[in-house]
This record gives structure tokens, sequence and C-alpha cells, in this order.
């Protein structure tokens, strides 16, 4: 079970997303806290990796081109419910728990997007994939930014939904960073924590830490890339705007009426648009050359 510190944490990322608990029929805490499927607890699909120093846990399902799916902040294989069934038709999906995430435990003290990145990087070697469809939501999508400028070579199109470059005000809404502030400030003074609290203080501190990405780095960004947000996303418009200018091959779709949670409260939407960005030639509808 999560420490009251993390799910915090993760009812801030809903509360300020936008929700519209009306239209999904739950508060943002039960969206959260209820599995209703076994993704992620399911054995015959998954297996355990020797990743880089930890046992990374991962599940695949569908057979077909690799699409690889990375999952946010404190969130697990589950929080791709929404996806799995729908890409899995279309694709070998290749989904895991992120380092000290899910059933991925990592006892080490630090934790960083460098070090999820290279992971996964690993985790694509592991498998003998060349090169994978990447889906990133929220820190996922932080990773598969970077996992297209380290390596180029292993992303063929990228969908990153809520990614920021950096963890100031002028990327993320002030009051999910005032919410969870102290929270964050109470288990850094605290010199007893339980191995719980220690990993959600390093599940928080990426939030106000890291990352740290340079703009003119985007350019190492070769593949085409989807930049996702909500128009009440806890990522700033203009941010998200900023991220897709400053990639040569992207476009940018900013969805109305939501928050950060876009694969959850829009789930076909988001899986209909996404599909349709892995699958068309993009050169055919929109003329645009950068996809030659």
């Amino acid at each position: 079970m999560k420490s009251h510190h993390l799910l915090s944490f993760l009812i801030a990322l809903n509360i300020f997303s936008g929700y519209n608990c009306s239209a999904q029929n739950s508060s943002p805490l039960t969206t959260v806290a209820i599995d209703s499927t076994n993704y992620g607890q399911n054995d015959k699909a998954g297996k355990y990796y020797n990743i880089r120093g930890f046992k990374m846990y991962v599940e695949q399902y569908g057979t077909g081109v690799p699409l690889l799916l990375i999952h946010g902040n404190g969130g697990s294989i589950n929080s791709f419910k929404n996806q799995i069934p729908f890409f899995a038709g279309k694709y070998r999906v290749i989904i895991a728990d992120s380092r000290a995430q899910g059933r991925s435990v990592d006892l080490t003290d630090s934790l960083s997007y460098e070090m999820m990145t290279d992971d996964y990087a690993a985790l694509l070697s592991i498998l003998k994939i060349d090169s994978a469809n990447v889906i990133g939501w929220s820190d996922g999508g932080i990773i598969g930014l970077m996992l297209a400028m380290k390596y180029p070579e292993k992303v063929k199109k990228l969908a990153v939904s809520g990614a920021n470059l950096w963890p100031d005000t002028s990327a993320i809404n002030p009051d999910v960073l005032q919410l969870v502030r102290p929270d964050y400030l109470r288990l850094l003074s605290n010199n007893h924590k339980t191995s719980e609290e220690k990993n959600s203080e390093k599940l928080l501190r990426l939030l106000f830490e890291e990352p740290n990405i340079q703009v003119d780095s985007l350019s190492r960004i070769q593949c085409p890339t989807l930049v996702i947000g909500g128009d009440h996303d806890i990522i700033k418009e203009k941010h998200l705007m900023l991220i897709s200018n400053h990639i040569a091959r992207s476009y940018l779709w900013i969805v109305p009426g939501s928050g950060h949670s876009v694969p959850v409260v829009f789930k076909d939407f988001f899986n209909n648009v996404t599909y349709s960005f892995f699958t068309k030639d993009y050169r055919t509808i929109t003329g645009d050359k950068r996809f030659n």
C-alpha cells in the first residue's frame, strides 16, 4: 500500500488535472486507487528481467511491431489498463513497472529520469528489439523524450502526454507544487524513514528537482513525435507548445476539456488518435516534408 505522502501526490495530479467527476462517475481518489483488471498482476504475461542492478517486472501482450508503454510517477503497468487491450490487438505491447514502482523493487537511494531512460533502453536490448513505437504518459513522457534523445535508433515514433522539460512553475501548475511540497519537506526532514517512505521521497524528489532538459537538446529527437496535453493539464499549454516547437518532426495535440489524464478521461479518443499517428502517412495527409 502506498504511503499517504505518495497518495497525496497522486490525488494532487488528478485534482489539478481538470477532472470532471460527473463525467468519470467517480472521485479522483477512486480513479487512482481501484484496479479493475489484472494488468500488472498477470503472471502468465509477466516476467522479471535483471536490468542494471534491479529486477524489472515486464508484461507483454499481442504480436507484431513493438510498442513500448511507459507509465507516470508512482504508477504501474495498470496505469495503461485502458490502452493495453486496444493496442494488443495491433502491436506487440511491452509494458513495465519502472524502477522503484509497481513490482519493480529497487532498494537503492537514488532515482532519476536518466536512470529510468537507460533502464528502458536496456530492456529493449534484452528483448532484442532494435526499435519500437513509444507512448509515455506524464513522467513516462519525459522518459520517452529522453529515450528518443539519447537512443534515437530505438524509437520509431513517439507519443508523449503531459511531459515537461523542467520542474518549475513556468512548466507546472504551481497549485500542484504548493499542495505536495509540505509532504515532501516532511519526508526530507525525517531521519528515520521506513523503506516505503524512502521510496516515496525518491518519487516526490523527481517532481521538484527533475527533469532538467535543455530546449536545444530536443533537436536530437529524430523520430516523428506527437506532443499531447489537456487544455487544463498540470503542464502549462505554453510549455507543451515549447516542446513541440523544438522537435523537428512534431505535432501538437491539445485536448479540449481535459487535464493531465487524457489517456483515462478520453481513453477512446486517445487510443484512436495515437494509433492513427503511428500508422498514417502524414506526408500524404499534411504535405509536411518534415516527415520524409
